[in-house]
């Protein structure tokens, strides 16, 4: 067990605040049995990730960090995957290949392409729900009743089941609208579901780059 990446790890975890430590764990609920991963401490889960992900546990923490928007961590500490990658490797500078047949000193037929027909806008993924439930704040429960028509015993439950966590509850209820909304969950959809609510402008901003992927 390299000493380096366990000191990596527990600084990059110190550095969480206590809700987003706990999104982390939830997110490694499919991952790590539940008796081991709810009651670990920071040092605890360390262990747990080095054991259970020999050579990738700071692999998997950057994929972590990403899904809770903590990309500074991913660069402060130098973590592998999105900011390592070499130009081409995500189709960014030369991602394609030449066709064949062309290349230098030799023409390339051209191709007519039909129209492009407007894109769907993509259903919101976990990922993106836990973004959003980031920018929501304590107001979560005005927003479910007053803006995604939720029942109120059903937010009490959802408070009750992730108690002290309010990113949680909040992805939770965005989670219920997702199932409710179906393949009609998209950015655009909740931002119009949102429209009436005094939202942090920051939010509004995340809404709309989602609605460029």
């Amino acid at each position: 067990m390299a000493q380096g990446e366990r000191e990596t790890l527990l600084a990059v975890q110190q550095a969480l605040p206590e809700e987003q430590f706990q999104s982390l764990k939830y997110l490694l609920e499919d991952r790590i049995p539940l008796g081991q991963l709810r009651p670990a401490t920071r040092p605890e889960l360390c262990s747990l990730l080095l054991q259970r992900f020999p050579g990738r546990a700071l692999h998997v923490t950057a994929q972590l960090l990403r899904q809770i928007a903590r990309h500074d961590l991913i660069r402060h500490h130098q973590l592998p995957g999105e900011w390592g990658e070499t130009p081409g490797e995500r189709g960014e500078a030369g991602g394609s290949p030449d066709p064949p047949g062309c290349g230098e000193g030799r023409g390339c037929p051209s191709v007519s392409l039909p129209p492009a027909s407007p894109a769907r806008p993509r259903r919101l993924t976990e990922k993106d729900l836990i973004q959003i439930a980031q920018k929501l704040g304590k107001e979560w429960q005005e927003v479910g009743i007053g803006c995604l028509g939720m029942q109120r015993s059903r937010l009490d439950q959802i408070q009750e089941d992730n108690p002290r966590n309010i990113i949680m509850q909040s992805f939770e209820m965005l989670r219920e609208w997702r199932r409710r909304e179906g393949e009609e969950a998209t950015a655009p959809r909740l931002q119009a579901c949102l429209a009436p609510a005094r939202l942090d402008p920051e939010l509004l901003d995340l809404l709309q780059s989602f609605q460029g992927d």
